[in-house]
């Protein structure tokens, strides 16, 4: 098992400097997790027990063609939750940041920070998709639908 520990580690450290080349986080994510789907699909054709370390990190999702990582399914993001709820009546009353990250947590298990939820609420609004107006009780911003 340390021998493909010890494999895992110098082949990360000879993509280290390409993967830190990107300025973006996200990218380097999507590199590394790349890389990972790559080296478990070879690991299984090269039959080395390789595969057995990297199994333990990632696991096969039932009916798609991806590896997610073990510790469970990746959550919508904030922008993917925020689209759905415009499919919906939600935005057919006024809302504010906080009620929405609330709905968010409660209905989705979303944890949202209302500075997560802001931004996007503001591109939405931008958009047309949304209006945003001052509240007059707490001269808060509200959302509501067009």
């Amino acid at each position: 098992m340390s021998k493909h520990i010890e494999k895992l580690k110098k082949q990360l450290m000879e993509i280290a400097d390409v993967v830190n080349s990107f300025k973006s986080e996200a990218v380097q994510v999507k590199v590394i997790d790349r890389l990972l789907d790559a080296m478990v699909d070879y690991d299984k054709e090269d039959g080395e027990g390789g595969e057995i370390f990297i199994k333990k990190a990632y696991k096969k999702q039932e009916g798609e063609g991806g590896y997610s990582l073990s510790r469970g399914a990746k959550k919508p993001g904030a922008t993917k939750v925020l689209n759905q709820l415009l499919s919906t009546d939600f935005f057919d009353t006024q809302r504010s940041i906080s009620s929405i990250a609330i709905y968010c947590k409660e209905n989705f298990d979303s944890d949202f920070k209302t500075s997560e939820l802001s931004g996007i609420l503001l591109k939405l609004a931008n958009e047309n998709k949304l209006r945003r107006e001052r509240s007059i009780e707490n001269n808060r911003f509200e959302y509501v639908r067009f």
